[in-house]
């Protein structure tokens, strides 16, 4: 089937803002379904067309359409991360939703897509309720913004996408079009994405993101606040949901809009929803076997919009779904795809390793173990964090996490390495990790990291996942800061993202223990002071102890869960 393309068409918003469509329809007489996505990232970016001339010639109607504020669209663009209270997104999402209901070529019925801030949009639009809305299909966007971000700026980013951003809004007033690709080569090879080291980050010039600096000053000053909450609107969503995410994907709280559906959402729906988690990244134009060093070999190729496909498929013209099985997950090792009943998995074991090591864990070549033994009497470990010289995050260029190799970091003296012996069998590892670790430190505030490793038998490292906290956040985001006492030792626990993954006869599981993943996470000043007024940089001692009375561990959800 081929489609013709209509572009920038008008659609009026209850206020009289006329926000701008592109509307892919099937060449064929006939009325469709009829899928609708919303982006401030430009409506006319090939990988969006690409989805949509795929939707089209498969017997849908396909509008994408630029966010007010943002391209081709009147009015005032407002951030996301700011909160639900200061966009328009729930009605223009739910007016574009019925304007499209309408639609000479429509049958009526729509689904709403999205990716990463489309996927935001889409939430948003679906908990207002617009009565054509039949199905959502969403995609690396977390049910909640402290899950993604533990309430730490995530500095390196939040400001190229800041820069990204900007860049329309200085079109809009008569500076030059430019694409992304141009926009990032500006913010690579001529900034040198010098904004990341800027202090304090509150006194970053108006220059630096135009019509959007005073909003990202507001955004500085909210990173403990549950801006996105969409646990709130999930008893609200009245269709069916697919979340997709990737166990790459910093934004892997795309899961909990999965579990918020199932538990929260209206009861005649539940068992409805969907949820598939690939080996990939945060990145879904591409969903390659590849990523970095490791071959998931050829069943983790996908193409995105075969899977949003295939959802509407089941949805929207009632085509059997191919699996019924609730859970899609991709088991990395293994590599291959499960099928299950429920998230996260039933019958997985919290099994603990502890840290051990006669104090000299730094650095690869350290004497730091895990072991199933509780320790004994074991000396802690310790080691300076300057924050003017903070561990550099191993991800890709644009700071989203991707497998890496670890070796750039092998000699760093501020991060303690502790792993196994080679495992005698294999050991199938699927849900959430947590670290605890019994700590000390002489400054008021700092940060405690984990990274989850794969050792292969080869010796080379490649990073499964990771977590961080803030210490002034360690009894909740809602409770005065209590500053850290020096001298005085706490228990911690740092939660990492969730992972699928078997660790291979003759491998090794490694954690890495540090205070900075810069700029993935903002630098802790130690101060204890607001990070984005601060201009002071203070070196931090940090004490990790791993005794019989302290023992420190990482916890690992082992399964013997076979799934189909």
């Amino acid at each position: 089937m081929t489609h013709s393309l209509q572009e920038n068409v008008a659609t009026p918003m209850r206020d009289g803002t006329i926000l701008r469509s592109d509307v892919f329809r099937p060449d064929a007489p006939g009325q469709y379904p009829v899928l609708v996505s919303r982006t401030p990232y430009d409506k006319r970016r090939a990988a969006y067309r690409k989805v949509a001339r795929h939707l089209a010639d498969n017997g849908y109607v396909c509008v994408l359409q630029d966010i007010r504020g943002t391209h081709a669209s009147e009015g005032i663009y407002y951030l996301a991360r700011n909160g639900r209270q200061d966009t328009m997104d729930a009605e223009d999402g739910y007016d574009t939703v019925e304007w499209a209901a309408r639609l000479p070529s429509s049958d009526g019925q729509v689904c709403i897509w999205g990716h990463s801030y489309s996927s935001w949009s889409a939430w948003v639009a679906a908990g207002a309720r617009p009565p054509s809305l039949r199905a959502l299909f969403g995609s690396g966007m977390a049910a909640r913004i402290l899950d993604n971000t533990r309430g730490i700026f995530e500095t390196g980013r939040r400001l190229h996408w800041m820069y990204q951003q900007a860049a329309d809004l200085r079109r809009r007033k008569g500076g030059p079009s430019l694409s992304k690709d141009e926009i990032d080569a500006r913010w690579f090879d001529v900034e040198r994405f010098k904004w990341v080291w800027f202090l304090p980050l509150a006194d970053i010039p108006d220059s630096a993101f135009p019509g959007l600096t005073g909003q990202l000053r507001d955004y500085l000053q909210k990173q403990e606040i549950e801006t996105w909450a969409f646990d709130d609107l999930h008893p609200l969503v009245e269709v069916p949901t697919c979340s997709v995410t990737g166990w790459y994907d910093r934004i892997i709280g795309a899961i909990e809009q999965f579990e918020g559906m199932e538990a929260n959402g209206p009861a005649h729906l539940r068992g409805r929803h969907r949820l598939v988690v690939g080996p990939w990244g945060h990145g879904m134009a591409a969903l390659n076997r590849q990523a970095g060093p490791l071959d998931f070999g050829p069943e983790a190729a996908a193409l995105y919009e075969d899977l949003l496909l295939t959802w509407c498929d089941e949805q929207l013209k009632g085509k059997p779904p191919a699996d019924s099985a609730p859970v899609r997950l991709f088991l990395m090792g293994a590599n291959r795809w499960c099928s299950a009943a429920q998230w996260p998995l039933p019958g997985s074991q919290e099994t603990e390793f502890f840290l051990h090591g006669q104090g000299n864990a730094n650095t690869v070549r350290s004497d730091g173990q895990l072991t199933r033994v509780a320790p004994g009497d074991d000396p802690p470990d310790h080691y300076t964090y300057d924050p003017r010289d903070p561990v550099m995050s191993l991800m890709g260029r644009d700071i989203q996490m991707e497998p890496r190799l670890q070796a750039p970091n092998d000699d760093r003296q501020d991060i303690l390495v502790y792993q196994t012996p080679p495992l005698e069998n294999p050991l199938r590892v699927i849900g959430r990790v947590s670290v605890r670790l019994w700590v000390a430190s002489d400054a008021p505030d700092t940060d405690f990291t984990a990274k989850l490793i794969d050792v292969r038998a080869d010796g080379s490292a490649v990073n499964i996942t990771y977590g961080i906290l803030r210490c002034r956040y360690r009894e909740g985001y809602a409770t005065e800061a209590d500053p850290l006492r020096p001298g005085q030792v706490y228990e911690i626990e740092i939660a990492l993202n969730p992972t699928a993954i078997v660790f291979g006869a003759g491998h090794r599981i490694r954690l890495d223990i540090s205070s900075s993943d810069f700029p993935n996470f903002d630098r802790n000043h130690n101060t204890g002071r607001d990070f984005w007024s601060d201009t002071e940089l203070r070196p931090a001692r940090q004490t990790v102890f791993h005794d019989r009375n302290r023992p420190s561990r990482l916890i690992l959800p082992v399964t013997a869960f076979e799934a189909s």
